[in-house]
């Protein structure tokens, strides 16, 4: 994933390996003209934001064996459709995230000033 960018302009590191995460499943939120979801917000999931995405439509929680999709619970780190945090921040669910395993491509939708107020990684 070195070649990706983070939001940061830094090397994109990992978000999740356990549940194993990203639209390729590598484990890193890295994206490409396949992923038309843009799968590229690395956040740490909550209950209020599971729930949200459950009323809209999008099952986290569920396991589906068959896709190698394991359910979500609070706590676990999951490459997210930048559209859907954007949607859970305006409703005031947006998880914290990850900016340094977030991809620089979410910033086409996220402002960077939304993502680092809701940042997990910064001092």
């Amino acid at each position: 994933m070195t070649h990706h960018k983070n939001v940061l302009g830094e090397p994109l590191e990992v978000c999740s390996l356990e549940p194993l995460t990203g639209f390729t499943r590598s484990g890193g939120c890295e994206t490409g003209p396949q992923d038309l979801g843009s799968h590229t917000v690395c956040a740490r999931m909550t209950r209020e934001f599971l729930e949200l995405s459950l009323a809209r439509g999008n099952d986290l929680v569920t396991p589906q064996p068959e896709y190698g999709f394991p359910g979500l619970k609070p706590g676990d780190r999951w490459c997210l459709c930048a559209a859907r945090w954007q949607e859970a921040l305006e409703a005031g669910a947006a998880p914290r995230v990850a900016l340094r395993a977030t991809h620089e491509r979410a910033l086409e939708v996220v402002s960077l000033a939304d993502l680092k107020s809701h940042a997990l990684d910064l001092s």
